[in-house]
């Protein structure tokens, strides 16, 4: 087994199919978008890949050491932006072309009108052991 983020991007920018930024979809669309994750998630937990998830608030604060003992704290990112990280969930599953499998099928989750989305989903798998560094 090996465990892999799924990390959800709203892009505000033409990429997506189905591109209709999500403030502007109706409480039904949001409802039926939200309880697909559910659904999705809910049948992973059965077959036991599903790990964890969490849906992130637009609002957000970037901070960096500065080497003065108080960071520096800027506001952002901003929910008008072209990416805005918006979740992310966590599986773990036997192999990469399931966890492709199973971005795919998220990535189909529905938007406005009902239609599918086909949002990009970054696939990045855990860091299981720190990288050997050769001289």
């Amino acid at each position: 087994m090996a465990k892999y983020l799924l990390l959800k991007h709203y892009r505000g920018a033409p990429e997506a199919v189905n591109c209709v930024p999500m403030d502007q979809w109706t409480p039904e669309e949001v409802t039926a978008h939200v309880q697909f994750m559910r659904d999705f998630a809910s049948r992973l937990e059965q077959t036991g890949e599903f790990v964890d998830a969490q849906a992130l608030a637009p609002e957000g604060t970037y901070v960096r050491y500065d080497g003065e003992g108080r960071p520096p704290v800027t506001d952002g990112p901003f929910p008008e932006t072209k990416d805005l990280i918006a979740g992310w969930m966590v599986i773990d599953v036997d192999s990469y072309e399931r966890a492709v499998e199973l971005a795919g099928e998220l990535s189909a989750a529905p938007g406005a009108g009902g239609e599918p989305i086909h949002e990009w989903l970054e696939l990045r798998p855990f860091l299981t052991e720190p990288p050997t560094v050769t001289e």
